[in-house]
């Protein structure tokens, strides 16, 4: 084999048109992520790029937005119940996934504000300062 996969280098999300404000409000205003600049020939389609720990997620624009039910990232997280608390505190549903107990993580979801399913993870061992 002559070429080999390194990882994700980002995770796309769909908006409606419009979307830029309302993504920054609530990717960089209430999950904290750093909003990137885009490149300026993509600047005109719209949308808003963030940095998540080390990839990147992008929220593009697509006409006729429908978000999917099912698919979604899983974001890593450390301080999980802290998180859910201050998205609860913020008024964002989160909705919990106790269905694969044993397995050695904490996970729940949310939505973005365009009906985005997302996936919040912490790994025990990442709670308890082990590297994965």
């Amino acid at each position: 084999m002559v070429f080999a996969f390194t990882g994700i280098d980002h995770v796309q999300l769909a908006a409606p048109e419009g979307c830029e404000q309302e993504a920054r409000a609530f990717y960089a205003g209430l999950l904290g992520w750093q909003e990137l600049e885009k490149p300026a020939e993509l600047q005109k389609r719209g949308g808003v790029w963030f940095q998540c720990g080390p990839h990147q997620v992008h929220i593009g624009v697509q006409p006729e937005f429908i978000p999917a039910r099912k698919a979604h990232p899983a974001f890593g997280v450390k301080g999980i119940a802290a998180l859910q608390s201050w998205l609860r505190a913020h008024g964002v549903e989160t909705i919990a996934d106790d269905s694969r107990q044993g397995e050695g993580a904490e996970r729940f979801y949310a939505h973005d504000p365009f009906g985005n399913r997302l996936e919040f993870i912490e790994w025990e061992r990442e709670a308890n300062g082990k590297q994965q």
